[in-house]
């Protein structure tokens, strides 16, 4: 990360989705729904949860939003391109791959900050992007 303080904000998404709409696309393409929005590692902590499904589509909600607030949406950047990961007790952490991560770097983004949430029937997330304010 380059020098200076994140306090820029750059951009703001979120996404809202139903749980069960999530979860009749997984249980129809199980595998093939997994890689498509997951990296191996999203899935391999992903595969340990209790709430499976609740846990996938705060995800799915959190990488549409996270898509969102760098300015591009699905389309120039593929969810498995936005990684997000959570630790217990620690906040997700988001780490662009790919095209996501050139559209960041070109529009200023330093950082993406990501909250989700999830209570049935929907789950959701909020996504923050953040620049380098150098000055500081």
């Amino acid at each position: 990360m380059a020098k200076g303080v994140l306090s820029m904000l750059i951009g703001v998404g979120v996404d809202l989705v139903s749980i069960p709409r999530i979860g009749k696309v997984y249980r129809r393409f199980p595998d093939r729904f997994l890689r498509r929005i997951l990296t191996p590692r999203e899935e391999e902590l992903l595969r340990r949860r209790r709430d499976l499904l609740s846990s996938l589509a705060a995800r799915f909600a959190a990488k549409e939003a996270v898509l969102k607030a760098i300015g591009c949406g699905i389309g120039p950047a593929a969810m498995r391109e936005v990684e997000v990961i959570s630790a217990p007790g620690r906040p997700p952490r988001v780490q662009l791959h790919g095209r996501a991560a050139a559209l960041a770097r070109k529009r200023g983004i330093a950082a993406v900050a990501v909250s989700l949430t999830h209570e049935s029937p929907f789950a959701g997330a909020v996504a923050a992007a953040y620049g380098i304010r150098g000055d500081l």
